[in-house]
């Protein structure tokens, strides 16, 4: 009996431990405990054993468990890992809570798939949307300044003016330099629309960067890829690498956000002119003669048709008559004044800006759902009179998981941009900076100016062409240029995105996503009848344009452990990009007819025939990447795609362009406390670009009936002729090859980490314009010429000193260092880009970097001293001489952020040094005699602008032939210490310091907030922006400012605006 009992029980026994064993399969979601987002990626293991997996894009996992007792462990980089007992249940949810000592984060990545900074082999940086808004710069573009090593953010002055965007220097010669934006995976285009003319100083408007239709505050995270190898999927347009913006998106519940703003902008008077007081009106002592009261006697009068200040010295005693005089609704009509410098100088133009902002965020969501909808207005009122630009943003997004391996999302932007009055540049009378700087007179009073224009309306300006021929010689009321040379302007833009994502298994899913980036924009120019017509006549000018890109992508993700150890992750797709851009520009011929009348109609002779343009551009492409990954520790990343391209060859339209990486993290090996984090990354990446519009095939333009009459027609019907450049059948496309090395370690549990990348690319094959015969009827050709190269470092530092419950202290440090050089041209060793006034041009030359500026130098003694003639004037070198080099030896950044409590101080301090510039403003403003350098005493204690024979007079710096110091003794006249000087002594260095960005933000404590009920959150901040120019070298400018965005322009200062200094106040309520 007891051994049948003994028997039965050890059965049972047998029984029990099999079915305690039994196995049983468990599946879930995994998402982020900080705002309950999926979480892709999280590797799943069994405790103890190599069973695993890791969750798909959308957070989901399934596992087979052995042993229905044991435990999963749940662990991802930037979390706290976690354990669970399964305890026989089949659906096991978790939420990972994010852990700050662990080295940060998913990176988002090309075609925003998002990756473990464990498995990037290629550099790239992530800013959250808080840091790029931490100074709240309603632009996008500009607030990336100093924050990222390797991209370079050149900003101009102007309101809503553009800015230059480059990623490890500039690339092509002819092309385009600029990051491609990307934006929740729809490429946006950033075409400015500027001129020729404007981009060369010649004047006109600039427009701005369509990337800053934007709206900062919905930027959720912005990661700049900055080398081929993380660029590629991309195709053609990612040679100059890509930033991508990643929106915000619905969270779990209800939220309400509501964000108002107010900034206030003065100009920064280091970047604005100081005027000397001693001497007035003329470019020599001498007074017109001209009978004002009509009594018979000749009365001495300023010459208003002199735009300089090398007159007489002033002299309360001495009375003249000057512009007002001769203005019949002047107080001071046919009356002469005291000959004493103007009370208020130009600085009295500039007004106080203003901008105003105010958005509000609705969200929610659940398990299934959410949804995002956003409103945002910006109102910003310039530092000139009658300059405004007003900006609705609305945008929406959401995303449903229609069954649980079928997920939908979509997303959408709308824009609409008015522009009123934006600031006139270059070399033009409407840029009234042209005149404060370069041409101007001191006894001038901007008040009076001012009463002037208001009194009836009317061109009353100081620069008279003479008494007897009172219109405006030269420079117009500024007062007049404001108010009716103005500009207006209305952009209209949607883009956005539709995408579904089905998963197959767990390892295996499809996207589909359809794009699409579209604006409509309207530009209209006026200038007045009763202007100055030195640089053109009356007019009005109408530009349309209009833009369309499709983009569809369909890409399969795979993520597949293979083992425990092994894993092999990657995509291959498709994408089709269709682009459209159409314009039309007209305007009058002549002048106009009716005043202020600003209409086509108007034409004073007959209309131009527009000029119309419609460009299509169709690319495929085909991509693969696969990243092979051991014990998370080796990866090896391959990747390759393939385009084909409208704008080249037929049987030459596609390329293919391959990158391999690979990158070991071997502080898994090491396994040291004091080593948190370690990793070695290289890659090697080519990327193609396609030609230009219409390089590949003949077309021909339509004649001019008024322009090229009498050839327009023949007999009656319209000619047509081909274009100055000849096509090429047989282009290839552009190519760069490019490489890095990097490495990055992070210490002391992560509070210290350093990242290092060196890398080199070239461009070859470039697509150049190079002359030909006029006999083949043409005056260029497109050929396939030119390579440049850039080679540089990258350096990130990070550290958090000081980390404990109540105070916190992080900084953040970049530098950047690179050579630019150009390798080969087409033909000759040099080729012009542009060229400017002073007699300056800007210059690719084989073997010095690109931009370089030639024009008149010193002639240099051997013992490097400048060079003097027997009569004390600077010799001068031939006008080809290199002058200056506008790349910077290196820049960087440093941010701090120091917390306590709930008080948070914040300041970027942005550095550019090396580097020079050629400033017309002092080529022409030291020859006018407008600043203190022009007058004041000489080393002999007598005013300067003595005679010689009286004392006075200036020695210039240098020396003379047989090399002793200069000792002759030159007259201080117009132009000596200006255009008559060679343009190399107006070169400055173009490096600066700067207090960029700063903000102070109280967050208020939550005991507070929970007992108002109604909010969860209220944050004030003050913020500022161009808050300290520390340190620079250029008088009276800020070496920053420019032309805009573009290849050419850079080292260049003309009529430059000041730099606003804005300090601003911000309050947000969430509920």
């Amino acid at each position: 009996m007891k051994k049948c009992l003994l028997l039965t029980l050890l059965v049972l026994a047998c029984c029990m431990s099999q079915a305690w064993a039994q196995a049983v399969t468990v599946s879930g979601t995994v998402t982020s405990a900080d705002d309950g987002t999926p979480l892709p990626g999280v590797s799943v293991v069994v405790k103890g054993t190599q069973v695993g997996t890791s969750t798909g894009v959308t957070g989901t996992y399934s596992l087979t468990v052995p042993d229905q007792n044991a435990s999963l462990v749940f662990s991802f980089i930037g979390y706290k890992a976690l354990e669970r007992a399964v305890n026989g249940a089949t659906t096991i949810n978790v939420a990972l809570v994010s852990d700050a000592t662990q080295l940060t984060e998913v990176v988002v990545t090309a075609l925003g798939i998002e990756r473990s900074r464990n498995s990037l082999p290629f550099a790239a940086t992530q800013l959250e949307g808080s840091t790029v808004t931490a100074a709240r710069n309603p632009n996008m573009v500009n607030s990336l300044s100093g924050k990222v090593a390797g991209l370079s953010v050149t900003q101009t002055n102007t309101l809503g003016g553009s800015a230059n965007v480059v990623i490890r220097g500039t690339k092509s010669l002819t092309g385009n330099n600029q990051a491609l934006f990307v934006v929740d995976g729809v490429p946006i285009s950033n075409d400015v629309t500027n001129t020729y003319n404007q981009t060369t100083g010649r004047g006109g408007f600039d427009y701005g960067n369509p990337a800053a239709d934007i709206n900062p505050d919905d930027i959720e995270s912005m990661s700049v890829l900055k080398g081929a190898a993380a660029t590629a999927l991309y195709g053609s347009r990612a040679a100059n690498g890509v930033i991508l913006i990643t929106t915000k998106k619905g969270k779990r519940g209800l939220g309400v956000t509501l964000n108002n703003g107010v900034t206030i902008g003065t100009i920064d008077k280091k970047t604005f002119p100081e005027y000397q007081k001693e001497y007035g009106a003329g470019y020599g002592a001498a007074w017109l003669r001209y009978d004002v009261d009509g009594d018979g006697n000749l009365d001495n009068v300023v010459r208003m048709g002199d735009d300089a200040s090398y007159g007489f010295p002033f002299d309360p005693n001495v009375l003249v008559y000057q512009w007002d005089a001769f203005d019949p609704a002047s107080p001071n009509y046919k009356k002469p004044r005291p000959w004493v410098a103007g009370e208020n100088g130009p600085e009295y133009f500039f007004e106080t800006a203003v901008s105003v902002n105010n958005s509000i965020t609705i969200d929610g969501g659940n398990e299934k759902a959410n949804f995002k909808l956003g409103y945002n207005r910006n109102q910003d009122k310039g530092l000139l009179p009658n300059s405004e630009i007003t900006k609705n943003m609305i945008n929406f997004s959401g995303s449903l998981n229609l069954t649980s391996k079928l997920t939908t999302s979509a997303g959408v932007n709308f824009t609409q941009q008015e522009g009123l009055g934006r600031y006139g540049s270059g070399y033009s009378s409407i840029n009234p900076m042209l005149g404060f700087r370069q041409w101007f007179q001191t006894n001038v009073d901007l008040k009076e100016q001012e009463e002037a224009y208001w009194r009836n309306k009317q061109n009353i300006t100081w620069n008279w062409r003479s008494p007897s021929n009172l219109t405006a010689a030269y420079h117009d009321n500024v007062y007049w240029t404001r108010y009716e040379n103005f500009e207006s302007d209305e952009r209209y833009r949607t883009f956005g995105n539709v995408a579904s994502n089905y998963k197959f298994t767990e390892w295996l899913d499809l996207t589909a996503r359809v794009s699409l980036d579209t604006y409509d924009e309207l530009q209209e120019e006026r200038f007045a009848i009763g202007s100055t017509t030195n640089d053109q006549d009356p007019n009005y000018t109408r530009y349309n344009r209009s833009f369309r890109e499709f983009n569809f992508d369909l890409f399969a993700n795979f993520d597949r452990n293979f083992t425990p150890d092994f894993n092999i992750r990657g995509l291959v797709g498709l994408n089709m990009r269709r682009s459209k851009l159409n314009s039309v520009r007209a305007t009058t011929s002549g002048g106009l007819v009716v005043p202020r009348l600003y209409a086509l109609s108007n034409s004073l002779n007959l209309l131009s025939p527009p000029i119309e343009s419609e460009l299509r551009r169709a690319v495929d492409g085909v991509f693969a990447n696969a990243t092979l990954g051991y014990k998370e520790t080796i990866f090896l990343d391959l990747s390759g795609r393939r385009d084909q391209s409208s704008t080249l060859p037929r049987g030459n339209n596609s390329y293919f362009y391959p990158s391999v990486a690979l990158s070991f993290v071997f502080s898994e090996l090491l396994k040291q406390d004091w080593l948190s984090y370690a990793k070695i990354r290289g890659n090697y990446a080519e990327v193609g670009n396609d030609a230009p519009f219409a390089a590949t095939d003949r077309y021909y333009n339509k004649q001019d009936e008024e322009i090229d009459a009498p050839i327009g027609t023949f007999g009656g019907i319209p000619l047509y002729s081909v274009p100055g450049t000849r096509y090429n059948p047989t282009l290839k496309p552009e190519r760069t090859k490019s490489s890095e090395i990097g490495l990055e370690t992070a210490f002391l549990d992560n509070r210290l980490g350093f990242e290092v990348t060196v890398y080199k690319s070239n461009t070859i094959n470039q697509i150049l314009p190079v002359s030909v015969s006029a006999a083949t009827g043409y005056s260029f050709k497109y050929v396939n010429a030119g390579e440049v190269e850039n080679r540089g470092i990258e350096t990130a530092l990070r550290f958090q000193p000081i980390k404990n419950d109540d105070f916190s202290w992080n900084l953040n440090l970049n530098w950047t260092h690179n050579r630019n050089e150009v390798v080969a041209l087409a033909e000759g060793e040099n080729m012009i880009l542009a060229t400017y006034q002073g007699g300056v041009s800007s210059n690719a030359a084989v073997g010095r970097p690109f931009g370089i500026l030639r024009g008149q130098g010193f002639v240099l003694h051997e013992n490097g001293g400048r060079m003097v003639d027997e009569d004390g004037f600077y010799l001068l070198s031939d006008p080809t001489k290199e002058i200056s080099n506008p790349n910077p030896d290196w820049q960087g950044g440093i941010s701090n952020t120091i917390s306590f409590k709930g008080l948070s101080l914040y300041f970027l301090i942005d550095i550019r040094k090396g580097g020079e510039l050629f400033n017309l403003d002092t080529y022409y403003g030291f020859g006018t005699g407008l600043y203190p350098e022009t007058a004041g005493l000489n080393d002999l204690g007598n005013p300067s602008r003595l005679p010689v024979s009286e004392g006075g007079g200036i020695i210039l710096p240098g020396v003379k032939e047989d090399g002793s110091p200069n000792d002759i003794r030159v007259e201080n006249t117009e132009g000596v210490m200006g255009y008559y000087t060679p343009a190399e002594y107006h070169v400055y260095g173009a490096g600066f310091v700067k207090l960029r960005e700063a903000s102070l933000t109280y967050t208020l404590p939550q005991q507070l907030i929970s007992k108002l009920k109604v909010f969860k959150g209220i944050d004030v901040s003050v913020v500022g922006r161009n808050l300290w120019i520390i340190d620079k070298d250029v008088p009276y400018s800020d070496p920053e400012a420019g032309f805009g965005a573009g290849n050419i322009g850079l080292g260049y200062l003309s009529g430059a605006y000041p730099t606003p200094r804005n300090v601003g106040f911000n309050v947000r309520f969430q509920f």
